[in-house]
C-alpha cells in the first residue's frame, strides 16, 4: 500500500544540539572545543550510545547527558569539574529552552518535499515536555499534522506504547507508515515492536550492519520515497 504517514524524531533527525552554544559554555569554564570538533564527535557519541544495554538501562534523560560526556570523549575533551560545571548551566537551559535548537538548512526544504507528496507529517520524540514550545520557537509547528513528546505522554520510546498513542491520534494506519529516527534501538526497534516499518537515519555511515533501511540524510529520505521504496 502507499505510504501516507512519516513518523519523525526530533533530536538527530530535526534538530541538532547548538553545539556553538554548548563550545561557548566550556570556554567560560576554561575548557576550549571548537564548534566544528563537536559537530564531528556528534554521530560517533551516538553511535556508541546506541547499544541495546545501554537503552535497556538508562532513561531518555540519562541518555541525555551520557550523550553530551560521549561527545567530549570523542572530541578529545575529557571529563572534568569543569566540563561538569559547563554541562550543568546548559542543562538548566535545555530545561527552560531546549538546547537541540539548531536546524540544519536541509530540513526545512526536505519537508515542504514530503508534504508536496500529500504525505503525513508527524513527529514522536523523546523530550522533556518543551518540545512543542520550543518547534514554535524554532518555527517548525505548521510543518507538521501533529507533535508528539514523550514527556507529555508519559511514556518514551523505544516503549511501543508512545507509537500506537501517535497513531490512535493522528489517525495514522501502521502498514501505511514509517518511522525514522537516529538511533536503532530507541527508533527501529520501538516502531518495530508496535508493527510500523522502523528507518534508520545513519549520518555518518556508522550502522552498515543495522536490519532495517537507512539513510544518510533527510535528502536520501525523499529520494528512497519518491522512488516508492516504501510503498
Amino acid at each position: 500500500m502507499a505510504l501516507e504517514t512519516v513518523f519523525l524524531d526530533a533530536g538527530g533527525v530535526l534538530l541538532y544540539p547548538n553545539w556553538w552554544r554548548v563550545s561557548e559554555a566550556l570556554a567560560k569554564h576554561g575548557v576550549t572545543v571548537a564548534p566544528e570538533a563537536l559537530i564531528a564527535a556528534d554521530p560517533r557519541a551516538r553511535r556508541e550510545l546506541d547499544d541495546m544495554g545501554v537503552i535497556g538501562g538508562t532513561t531518555d534523560a540519562s541518555r541525555g547527558w551520557l550523550f553530551f560526556d560521549l561527545v567530549l570523549a570523542h572530541a578529545g575533551t575529557p571529563r572534568s569539574d569543569a566540563t561538569a560545571a559547563a554541562l550543568a548551566v546548559l542543562h538548566a537551559y535545555h530545561t527552560a529552552s531546549n538546547l537541540w535548537e539548531y536546524v540544519p538548512p536541509y530540513v526545512v526544504p526536505a519537508l515542504e518535499a514530503l508534504r508536496g507528496r500529500g504525505l503525513r507529517l508527524v513527529v514522536v520524540s523523546n523530550a522533556n515536555g518543551t518540545l512543542l514550545a520550543h518547534m514554535e520557537r524554532l518555527g517548525l509547528t505548521a510543518r507538521f499534522d501533529h507533535i508528539f513528546d514523550s514527556a507529555d505522554e508519559g511514556v518514551e520510546k523505544p516503549d511501543p506504547r508512545f507509537f500506537e498513542i501517535a497513531l490512535a491520534r493522528s489517525g495514522a494506519r501502521k502498514d501505511t507508515t514509517i518511522h525514522v529516527g537516529d538511533l536503532y534501538y530507541v527508533d527501529v526497534v520501538g516502531a518495530r515492536n508496535a508493527g510500523l516499518r522502523g528507518v534508520l537515519l545513519d549520518e555518518a555511515n556508522l550502522r552498515p550492519d543495522a536490519d532495517c533501511p537507512r539513510v544518510q540524510s533527510l535528502e536520501d529520505l525523499v529520494s528512497a520515497i519518491s522512488s516508492g521504496a516504501f510503498d
